[in-house]
Protein backbone atom coordinates (compact mmCIF):
# COMPACT_ATOMS: atom_id res chain seq x y z
CA UNK A 1 0.00 0.00 0.00
CA UNK A 2 0.75 3.54 -0.50
CA UNK A 3 2.65 5.17 2.48
CA UNK A 4 0.43 7.38 4.83
CA UNK A 5 0.75 11.14 4.73
CA UNK A 6 2.03 11.12 8.17
CA UNK A 7 4.54 9.04 7.66
CA UNK A 8 7.82 10.34 8.18
CA UNK A 9 9.71 7.38 6.24
CA UNK A 10 7.77 9.15 3.10
CA UNK A 11 8.95 12.33 4.54
CA UNK A 12 12.51 11.42 4.37
CA UNK A 13 11.76 10.04 1.00
CA UNK A 14 11.21 13.23 -0.54
CA UNK A 15 13.77 15.31 1.41
CA UNK A 16 16.31 12.73 0.24
CA UNK A 17 15.22 13.18 -3.16
CA UNK A 18 15.15 16.72 -3.06
CA UNK A 19 18.46 16.73 -1.55
CA UNK A 20 20.25 13.98 -4.36
CA UNK A 21 20.36 11.28 -1.90
CA UNK A 22 22.81 13.26 -0.22
CA UNK A 23 22.49 13.86 3.84
CA UNK A 24 18.80 14.91 4.53
CA UNK A 25 18.12 18.41 5.69
CA UNK A 26 18.75 19.74 8.61
CA UNK A 27 15.61 20.92 9.43
CA UNK A 28 11.97 18.12 7.78
CA UNK A 29 8.80 20.21 7.28
CA UNK A 30 6.25 19.14 9.66
CA UNK A 31 3.81 16.13 9.28
CA UNK A 32 1.15 19.06 9.61
CA UNK A 33 2.60 20.78 7.13
CA UNK A 34 2.63 17.63 4.71
CA UNK A 35 -1.33 17.55 5.37
CA UNK A 36 -2.32 21.17 4.73
CA UNK A 37 -0.70 20.76 1.37
CA UNK A 38 -2.26 17.89 0.97
CA UNK A 39 -5.91 18.84 1.45
CA UNK A 40 -4.71 21.93 -0.75
CA UNK A 41 -3.94 24.44 1.55
CA UNK A 42 -0.85 26.49 1.33
CA UNK A 43 2.03 25.61 3.37
CA UNK A 44 2.62 27.43 6.35
CA UNK A 45 5.05 30.35 6.91
CA UNK A 46 8.75 29.84 6.16
CA UNK A 47 11.65 31.57 8.20
CA UNK A 48 14.00 30.24 6.04
CA UNK A 49 12.16 32.13 3.35
CA UNK A 50 13.49 36.19 3.08
CA UNK A 51 10.96 36.35 0.16
CA UNK A 52 7.82 34.72 0.38
CA UNK A 53 6.83 35.22 -3.37
CA UNK A 54 10.39 33.86 -4.42
CA UNK A 55 9.51 30.79 -7.13
CA UNK A 56 11.37 28.54 -8.41
CA UNK A 57 11.83 28.62 -12.34
CA UNK A 58 10.65 25.86 -14.66
CA UNK A 59 9.63 23.58 -12.05
CA UNK A 60 7.77 21.60 -14.82
CA UNK A 61 11.04 20.51 -15.63
CA UNK A 62 11.47 18.78 -12.20
CA UNK A 63 7.71 17.26 -12.69
CA UNK A 64 8.75 16.16 -15.97
CA UNK A 65 11.56 14.24 -14.78
CA UNK A 66 10.08 13.26 -11.28
CA UNK A 67 10.19 8.94 -11.10
CA UNK A 68 12.94 8.65 -13.52
CA UNK A 69 15.50 8.24 -10.86
CA UNK A 70 17.29 11.85 -12.00
CA UNK A 71 17.25 14.38 -9.67
CA UNK A 72 15.98 17.71 -10.45
CA UNK A 73 18.02 20.27 -11.74
CA UNK A 74 16.41 23.89 -12.51
CA UNK A 75 18.06 26.10 -14.38
CA UNK A 76 21.37 25.70 -12.16
CA UNK A 77 19.96 26.65 -9.21
CA UNK A 78 20.92 24.78 -6.02
CA UNK A 79 17.97 22.92 -5.00
CA UNK A 80 19.29 21.68 -1.77
CA UNK A 81 19.64 24.70 0.84
CA UNK A 82 17.91 27.94 1.64
CA UNK A 83 14.60 29.09 0.32
CA UNK A 84 14.43 27.43 -3.05
CA UNK A 85 15.03 24.13 -1.41
CA UNK A 86 12.06 24.39 1.06
CA UNK A 87 9.96 25.03 -1.82
CA UNK A 88 11.01 22.20 -3.76
CA UNK A 89 10.12 20.07 -1.06
CA UNK A 90 6.85 21.63 -1.29
CA UNK A 91 6.25 21.21 -4.75
CA UNK A 92 7.39 17.21 -4.48
CA UNK A 93 4.98 16.82 -1.02
CA UNK A 94 2.25 17.77 -3.96
CA UNK A 95 3.79 15.45 -6.34
CA UNK A 96 3.65 12.76 -3.63
CA UNK A 97 -0.52 13.60 -2.85
CA UNK A 98 -0.72 13.18 -6.24
CA UNK A 99 0.75 9.73 -6.11
CA UNK A 100 -1.33 8.84 -3.28
CA UNK A 101 -4.25 9.36 -5.37
CA UNK A 102 -3.41 7.55 -8.46
CA UNK A 103 -2.41 5.03 -6.61
CA UNK A 104 -5.67 4.56 -4.72
CA UNK A 105 -6.78 4.69 -8.15
CA UNK A 106 -4.76 2.07 -9.29
CA UNK A 107 -5.53 -0.13 -5.92
CA UNK A 108 -9.20 -0.17 -7.06
CA UNK A 109 -8.77 -1.40 -10.27
CA UNK A 110 -8.02 -4.91 -11.38
CA UNK A 111 -5.28 -6.48 -13.79
CA UNK A 112 -6.65 -5.94 -17.01
CA UNK A 113 -7.17 -9.25 -18.82
CA UNK A 114 -6.68 -8.48 -22.48
CA UNK A 115 -7.36 -11.76 -24.39
CA UNK A 116 -5.48 -10.30 -27.36
CA UNK A 117 -4.00 -7.88 -29.09
CA UNK A 118 -3.74 -5.82 -32.29
CA UNK A 119 -0.64 -4.00 -33.43
CA UNK A 120 0.22 -1.38 -35.90
CA UNK A 121 3.69 0.01 -36.58
CA UNK A 122 6.83 -0.97 -38.94
CA UNK A 123 10.06 -3.12 -38.45
CA UNK A 124 10.17 -2.39 -34.76
CA UNK A 125 7.10 -4.67 -34.29
CA UNK A 126 7.15 -6.53 -37.57
CA UNK A 127 6.48 -10.28 -36.83
CA UNK A 128 6.55 -11.41 -40.24
CA UNK A 129 4.39 -9.63 -42.14
CA UNK A 130 6.84 -8.12 -44.93
CA UNK A 131 8.42 -11.24 -45.52
CA UNK A 132 5.55 -12.91 -45.90
CA UNK A 133 4.46 -10.38 -48.32
CA UNK A 134 7.62 -9.91 -50.16
CA UNK A 135 11.16 -11.31 -49.82
CA UNK A 136 12.01 -13.50 -46.49
CA UNK A 137 14.93 -12.34 -44.39
CA UNK A 138 18.16 -14.65 -44.14
CA UNK A 139 20.54 -15.47 -41.29
CA UNK A 140 21.65 -15.26 -39.23
CA UNK A 141 18.63 -13.59 -38.59
CA UNK A 142 16.58 -15.20 -35.67
CA UNK A 143 19.47 -16.92 -34.47
CA UNK A 144 19.42 -16.32 -30.81
CA UNK A 145 16.08 -17.49 -29.89
CA UNK A 146 14.01 -19.00 -32.99
CA UNK A 147 17.17 -20.33 -34.98
CA UNK A 148 15.96 -19.52 -37.68
CA UNK A 149 14.64 -16.34 -39.32
CA UNK A 150 11.23 -15.91 -38.19
CA UNK A 151 10.19 -12.63 -39.78
CA UNK A 152 11.46 -10.09 -37.66
CA UNK A 153 14.13 -7.92 -38.18
CA UNK A 154 16.71 -8.74 -34.89
CA UNK A 155 18.47 -11.91 -33.79
CA UNK A 156 15.53 -13.33 -31.56
CA UNK A 157 12.00 -11.42 -30.03
CA UNK A 158 10.94 -8.19 -30.31
CA UNK A 159 9.71 -5.92 -27.46
CA UNK A 160 5.62 -6.85 -29.20
CA UNK A 161 7.00 -10.65 -27.84
CA UNK A 162 7.63 -9.58 -24.61
CA UNK A 163 4.16 -7.62 -24.49
CA UNK A 164 2.49 -10.76 -25.71
CA UNK A 165 4.21 -13.01 -23.76
CA UNK A 166 3.84 -11.23 -20.00
CA UNK A 167 0.12 -11.31 -20.89
CA UNK A 168 0.05 -14.75 -21.13
CA UNK A 169 -1.09 -14.71 -25.39
CA UNK A 170 0.87 -16.37 -27.96
CA UNK A 171 3.35 -14.15 -30.01
CA UNK A 172 1.24 -12.67 -32.88
CA UNK A 173 0.96 -14.02 -36.30
CA UNK A 174 1.45 -11.39 -38.98
CA UNK A 175 -2.01 -11.00 -40.70
CA UNK A 176 -0.17 -11.13 -44.27
CA UNK A 177 1.03 -14.42 -43.56
CA UNK A 178 -1.06 -17.10 -45.11
CA UNK A 179 0.68 -20.19 -43.79
CA UNK A 180 0.62 -21.40 -40.28
CA UNK A 181 -1.35 -18.12 -38.58
CA UNK A 182 -3.34 -18.76 -35.72
CA UNK A 183 -5.05 -15.13 -35.01
CA UNK A 184 -7.16 -16.45 -31.68
CA UNK A 185 -5.32 -13.80 -29.65
CA UNK A 186 -5.11 -11.01 -32.43
CA UNK A 187 -3.23 -10.10 -35.08
CA UNK A 188 -0.21 -8.31 -36.56
CA UNK A 189 -0.97 -5.49 -38.78
CA UNK A 190 2.81 -3.80 -38.97
CA UNK A 191 5.06 -4.23 -41.62
CA UNK A 192 8.74 -3.00 -41.98
CA UNK A 193 9.31 -0.30 -43.53
CA UNK A 194 5.96 1.76 -42.47
CA UNK A 195 4.93 4.81 -42.09
CA UNK A 196 1.97 6.98 -41.11
CA UNK A 197 1.53 8.91 -44.06
CA UNK A 198 1.95 7.38 -47.85
CA UNK A 199 5.70 7.47 -49.38
CA UNK A 200 5.97 7.66 -53.15
CA UNK A 201 8.52 5.06 -53.15
CA UNK A 202 10.92 3.17 -51.31
CA UNK A 203 8.98 2.22 -47.88
CA UNK A 204 5.82 -0.64 -47.45
CA UNK A 205 2.80 -0.03 -48.80
CA UNK A 206 1.27 -1.18 -46.06
CA UNK A 207 1.53 2.63 -43.98
CA UNK A 208 -0.48 2.85 -40.69
CA UNK A 209 -4.17 3.99 -42.98
CA UNK A 210 -3.77 0.92 -44.71
CA UNK A 211 -2.75 -1.01 -41.59
CA UNK A 212 -6.05 0.57 -39.70
CA UNK A 213 -8.39 -0.65 -43.35
CA UNK A 214 -7.18 -4.40 -42.62
CA UNK A 215 -8.32 -4.42 -38.80
CA UNK A 216 -11.70 -3.06 -39.92
CA UNK A 217 -11.93 -6.36 -43.12
CA UNK A 218 -10.55 -8.61 -40.53
CA UNK A 219 -13.03 -7.47 -38.02
CA UNK A 220 -15.57 -8.57 -40.34
CA UNK A 221 -14.43 -11.51 -42.41
CA UNK A 222 -12.96 -13.36 -39.63
CA UNK A 223 -16.41 -13.73 -37.74
CA UNK A 224 -18.02 -14.74 -40.85
CA UNK A 225 -15.43 -17.56 -41.18
CA UNK A 226 -15.69 -18.21 -37.54
CA UNK A 227 -19.18 -18.88 -37.54
CA UNK A 228 -19.08 -21.93 -39.75
CA UNK A 229 -16.90 -23.67 -37.38
CA UNK A 230 -14.41 -26.27 -37.41
CA UNK A 231 -11.43 -25.21 -37.18
CA UNK A 232 -11.74 -21.96 -37.90
CA UNK A 233 -12.91 -21.06 -33.70
CA UNK A 234 -9.79 -22.33 -32.85
CA UNK A 235 -8.09 -19.74 -34.96
CA UNK A 236 -9.88 -16.40 -34.93
CA UNK A 237 -10.93 -14.48 -32.20
CA UNK A 238 -14.37 -14.20 -30.72
CA UNK A 239 -15.95 -10.91 -31.44
CA UNK A 240 -16.34 -9.65 -27.53
CA UNK A 241 -12.19 -9.94 -28.32
CA UNK A 242 -11.93 -6.82 -30.51
CA UNK A 243 -13.23 -4.41 -27.57
CA UNK A 244 -11.59 -6.20 -24.92
CA UNK A 245 -7.99 -6.31 -26.72
CA UNK A 246 -5.02 -4.30 -26.43
CA UNK A 247 -4.22 -1.96 -29.26
CA UNK A 248 -0.36 -1.29 -29.99
CA UNK A 249 0.88 1.58 -32.02
CA UNK A 250 4.96 1.71 -32.77
CA UNK A 251 5.41 3.93 -35.57
CA UNK A 252 6.63 7.03 -37.07
CA UNK A 253 10.29 6.71 -37.32
CA UNK A 254 10.38 5.72 -41.18
CA UNK A 255 8.37 9.25 -41.27
CA UNK A 256 11.81 10.98 -39.94
CA UNK A 257 13.52 8.44 -42.04
CA UNK A 258 11.92 9.25 -45.20
CA UNK A 259 12.52 13.11 -44.67
CA UNK A 260 16.75 12.78 -43.96
CA UNK A 261 16.71 10.70 -46.55
CA UNK A 262 14.83 12.47 -49.00
CA UNK A 263 17.19 15.57 -48.47
CA UNK A 264 15.08 17.87 -46.40
CA UNK A 265 16.73 19.80 -44.16
CA UNK A 266 15.56 19.67 -40.05
CA UNK A 267 13.18 22.49 -40.91
CA UNK A 268 11.34 21.23 -43.45
CA UNK A 269 10.93 18.00 -41.71
CA UNK A 270 9.95 19.68 -38.36
CA UNK A 271 7.29 21.52 -40.73
CA UNK A 272 5.70 18.36 -42.21
CA UNK A 273 5.27 16.31 -38.28
CA UNK A 274 2.07 18.35 -37.69
CA UNK A 275 0.58 16.91 -40.79
CA UNK A 276 2.24 13.20 -40.12
CA UNK A 277 0.92 13.20 -36.73
CA UNK A 278 -2.77 14.66 -37.50
CA UNK A 279 -2.86 11.53 -39.80
CA UNK A 280 -1.80 9.54 -36.74
CA UNK A 281 -5.24 11.12 -34.96
CA UNK A 282 -7.47 10.37 -37.49
CA UNK A 283 -6.10 6.51 -37.52
CA UNK A 284 -6.32 6.20 -33.94
CA UNK A 285 -9.83 7.44 -33.77
CA UNK A 286 -10.77 4.85 -37.05
CA UNK A 287 -9.83 2.10 -34.67
CA UNK A 288 -11.94 3.85 -31.41
CA UNK A 289 -14.33 3.26 -34.30
CA UNK A 290 -13.66 -0.02 -34.90
CA UNK A 291 -14.26 -0.95 -31.18
CA UNK A 292 -11.04 -0.17 -29.91
CA UNK A 293 -10.85 0.51 -26.09
CA UNK A 294 -7.36 -0.05 -24.37
CA UNK A 295 -4.49 1.95 -26.60
CA UNK A 296 -0.72 1.80 -25.89
CA UNK A 297 1.21 3.81 -27.96
CA UNK A 298 5.17 3.88 -28.24
CA UNK A 299 6.82 7.39 -29.35
CA UNK A 300 9.93 7.42 -31.64
CA UNK A 301 13.53 6.44 -30.73
CA UNK A 302 16.28 9.18 -30.99
CA UNK A 303 16.68 8.55 -34.64
CA UNK A 304 20.30 10.33 -34.46
CA UNK A 305 21.86 7.46 -32.28
CA UNK A 306 20.96 4.48 -35.04
CA UNK A 307 24.18 3.25 -36.85
CA UNK A 308 21.88 3.69 -40.37
CA UNK A 309 21.71 7.20 -39.57
CA UNK A 310 25.11 8.04 -38.29
CA UNK A 311 26.98 6.23 -41.06
CA UNK A 312 25.07 7.84 -43.66
CA UNK A 313 23.90 11.09 -42.52
CA UNK A 314 27.49 12.57 -40.96
CA UNK A 315 27.35 15.85 -39.16
CA UNK A 316 30.18 18.71 -38.00
CA UNK A 317 32.15 17.21 -34.85
CA UNK A 318 30.12 19.95 -32.57
CA UNK A 319 27.32 17.95 -33.57
CA UNK A 320 27.48 15.05 -31.71
CA UNK A 321 26.55 14.42 -28.07
CA UNK A 322 28.68 12.69 -25.41
CA UNK A 323 27.11 9.30 -25.90
CA UNK A 324 28.21 10.20 -29.83
CA UNK A 325 24.31 10.14 -31.13
CA UNK A 326 23.77 13.54 -33.63
CA UNK A 327 22.29 16.48 -31.71
CA UNK A 328 19.63 17.57 -34.19
CA UNK A 329 18.44 14.51 -35.91
CA UNK A 330 17.74 13.43 -32.18
CA UNK A 331 15.91 17.03 -31.45
CA UNK A 332 13.76 16.25 -34.92
CA UNK A 333 12.71 12.94 -33.35
CA UNK A 334 11.87 14.89 -29.78
CA UNK A 335 9.68 17.42 -31.58
CA UNK A 336 8.16 14.54 -33.03
CA UNK A 337 7.36 13.13 -29.91
CA UNK A 338 6.27 16.59 -28.22
CA UNK A 339 3.43 16.57 -30.79
CA UNK A 340 2.39 13.03 -30.85
CA UNK A 341 2.30 13.72 -26.76
CA UNK A 342 -0.15 16.48 -27.34
CA UNK A 343 -2.35 14.52 -30.05
CA UNK A 344 -2.58 11.62 -27.62
CA UNK A 345 -4.05 13.94 -24.72
CA UNK A 346 -6.31 15.13 -27.05
CA UNK A 347 -7.22 12.17 -28.08
CA UNK A 348 -7.47 11.26 -24.77
CA UNK A 349 -10.43 13.80 -24.02
CA UNK A 350 -12.41 12.98 -27.17
CA UNK A 351 -12.60 9.54 -26.77
CA UNK A 352 -14.75 9.50 -23.71
CA UNK A 353 -14.38 5.34 -23.66
CA UNK A 354 -10.56 5.17 -24.57
CA UNK A 355 -8.01 4.36 -22.06
CA UNK A 356 -5.09 5.42 -23.68
CA UNK A 357 -1.14 5.26 -22.61
CA UNK A 358 1.96 7.27 -24.16
CA UNK A 359 5.10 5.30 -23.73
CA UNK A 360 8.43 7.36 -23.71
CA UNK A 361 10.57 4.96 -25.89
CA UNK A 362 12.45 7.82 -26.48
CA UNK A 363 14.28 8.09 -22.80
CA UNK A 364 14.39 4.46 -22.25
CA UNK A 365 16.62 3.77 -25.59
CA UNK A 366 18.28 7.27 -24.84
CA UNK A 367 19.12 5.67 -21.38
CA UNK A 368 20.37 2.08 -22.93
CA UNK A 369 22.20 3.96 -25.38
CA UNK A 370 24.11 6.67 -23.58
CA UNK A 371 25.05 4.47 -20.74
CA UNK A 372 25.27 1.19 -21.89
CA UNK A 373 28.31 0.06 -19.97
CA UNK A 374 26.22 0.31 -16.73
CA UNK A 375 23.20 -2.09 -17.95
CA UNK A 376 25.90 -5.01 -19.38
CA UNK A 377 26.33 -3.87 -22.69
CA UNK A 378 28.71 -2.06 -25.12
CA UNK A 379 29.50 -0.74 -28.85
CA UNK A 380 25.65 0.52 -28.52
CA UNK A 381 26.47 2.71 -32.01
CA UNK A 382 28.00 -0.15 -33.92
CA UNK A 383 25.82 -2.55 -35.54
CA UNK A 384 26.36 -6.09 -34.30
CA UNK A 385 25.23 -7.95 -37.72
CA UNK A 386 26.84 -5.75 -40.50
CA UNK A 387 29.95 -4.61 -42.40
CA UNK A 388 32.50 -1.94 -42.67
CA UNK A 389 33.59 1.48 -41.14
CA UNK A 390 32.87 2.73 -38.05
CA UNK A 391 29.41 1.82 -37.41
CA UNK A 392 29.69 -1.73 -38.72
CA UNK A 393 27.31 -0.57 -41.35
CA UNK A 394 27.14 -0.38 -45.17
CA UNK A 395 23.75 0.55 -46.87
CA UNK A 396 25.28 -1.55 -50.20
CA UNK A 397 25.55 -5.29 -48.23
CA UNK A 398 23.36 -5.54 -45.10
CA UNK A 399 22.97 -8.28 -42.55
CA UNK A 400 22.72 -11.62 -44.35
CA UNK A 401 23.65 -10.84 -47.89
CA UNK A 402 26.49 -11.81 -49.79
CA UNK A 403 29.40 -9.65 -50.31
CA UNK A 404 32.60 -10.02 -51.45
CA UNK A 405 35.89 -9.16 -49.80
CA UNK A 406 39.44 -9.49 -51.85
CA UNK A 407 37.79 -11.88 -54.33
CA UNK A 408 36.15 -13.94 -51.34
CA UNK A 409 32.79 -14.17 -50.75
CA UNK A 410 31.35 -13.82 -47.74
CA UNK A 411 27.93 -13.66 -45.67
CA UNK A 412 27.42 -10.80 -43.76
CA UNK A 413 27.19 -12.56 -40.09
CA UNK A 414 26.39 -11.45 -36.68
CA UNK A 415 29.09 -10.53 -33.62
CA UNK A 416 30.38 -13.16 -31.52
CA UNK A 417 28.19 -11.63 -28.42
CA UNK A 418 24.64 -10.48 -29.80
CA UNK A 419 23.55 -10.59 -26.26
CA UNK A 420 25.79 -8.10 -25.20
CA UNK A 421 25.11 -5.47 -27.96
CA UNK A 422 22.36 -2.96 -28.09
CA UNK A 423 21.98 -2.62 -32.24
CA UNK A 424 21.65 -5.36 -34.43
CA UNK A 425 21.81 -4.87 -37.97
CA UNK A 426 22.29 -0.74 -38.07
CA UNK A 427 18.71 -0.05 -37.68
CA UNK A 428 16.98 -2.56 -35.21
CA UNK A 429 17.46 -3.58 -32.00
CA UNK A 430 18.48 -6.96 -30.36
CA UNK A 431 16.77 -9.14 -28.40
CA UNK A 432 18.48 -8.53 -25.30
CA UNK A 433 18.23 -4.93 -25.70
CA UNK A 434 14.48 -5.19 -26.84
CA UNK A 435 14.31 -7.27 -23.34
CA UNK A 436 16.02 -5.17 -21.67
CA UNK A 437 13.59 -1.99 -23.00
CA UNK A 438 10.49 -4.20 -22.35
CA UNK A 439 11.76 -4.59 -18.30
CA UNK A 440 11.79 -0.74 -18.37
CA UNK A 441 7.96 -0.12 -19.97
CA UNK A 442 6.31 -2.48 -18.59
CA UNK A 443 5.32 -1.09 -14.78
CA UNK A 444 4.56 2.01 -16.32
CA UNK A 445 7.62 3.81 -15.21
CA UNK A 446 8.08 5.46 -18.56
CA UNK A 447 4.14 5.78 -19.31
CA UNK A 448 1.88 8.54 -19.11
CA UNK A 449 -0.20 8.18 -17.17
CA UNK A 450 2.16 5.78 -15.36
CA UNK A 451 -0.09 3.05 -16.24
CA UNK A 452 1.60 -0.56 -16.02
CA UNK A 453 0.55 -2.68 -19.11
CA UNK A 454 -1.55 -4.72 -16.73
CA UNK A 455 -3.68 -1.94 -15.71
CA UNK A 456 -4.20 -0.45 -19.34
CA UNK A 457 -7.62 -1.42 -19.98
CA UNK A 458 -8.18 1.11 -17.41
CA UNK A 459 -8.92 5.05 -17.58
CA UNK A 460 -7.10 7.35 -14.69
CA UNK A 461 -7.89 10.73 -14.32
Amino acid sequence: MAPDPYDRGAISWLRCFAAGRRPCFTRSPHPSQILRICRGKSPTHDPDCKDQNASVPHLSHAFNRFGRGSVPSVSGVDLTGGCIRNRVVHFLIILYCWTLDFNKQALAAKSCEFPAIFNFGASSSDTGGLSAAFTPLNPPYGETFFHMPAGRYSDGRLIIDFIAGSLGLEYLSPYLDSVGSNFTNGANFATAGSTIRPQKSGFSPFYLKVQCSQLQQFKDRSQKVRNQGNVYREILPKREYFSQALYTFDIGQNDLSAGFFGNLTVQEINAIIPDIISQFYTDVKSVYDEGGRSFWIHNTAPFGCLPYVLANLPVNASEYDDAGCIIPYNKVAEYFNQKLKEIVVELSKELSSAAITYVDMYAVKYRLISQAEKYGFEYPLVACCGHGGKYNYSSSVACGEITTINGTKIVVGSCANPSARVNWDGVHFTEAANKWIFEQIVDGNFSDPPVPLKMACHKFT
